[in-house]
């Protein structure tokens, strides 16, 4: 497995529809979380969790569109931005511990951008 310093670093594009926007993010977290096995049991054991709520987040997202009604909808984007705030955390826990580096700082800030975002969204909504 390359190892991830060696990758070209984390450019996300800004697409406009966010799911793809979510769906970028999900293929980041997987390849942190790739990067994280290859160290001690603690970043293992944090990549298991961040690998689930960040690919978590962009599934919920999908699965709002077929909200049975504003409020389900309302509901499960609730849910997308607990779990972008759960892995913004343990990406922000990782890199203090120094299991992460610089390289991975930009998957932190999209994080930071994407409960932005989805806060907005709930916000503005009608519910």
């Amino acid at each position: 497995m390359q190892d991830m310093e060696k990758q070209t670093p984390f450019n996300f594009t800004k697409p406009y529809d966010l799911r793809e926007r979510l769906f970028e993010y999900a293929c980041a977290i997987v390849r942190v979380a790739q990067y994280l096995h290859s160290k001690d049991a603690v970043a293992r054991s944090l990549s298991d969790q961040i690998l689930r709520a960040g690919n978590s987040a962009g599934a919920n997202y999908e699965e709002a569109d077929d909200g049975s009604s504003d409020r389900d909808t309302a509901a499960k984007r609730k849910i997308v931005l607990r779990e972008l705030k759960e892995t913004k955390f343990r990406l922000r826990v990782l890199r203090r511990c120094a299991f992460l580096t610089r390289d991975q700082d930009p998957v932190i800030r999209e994080s930071d951008e994407l409960i932005k975002i989805v806060a907005t969204l709930l916000r503005n909504s009608n519910v």
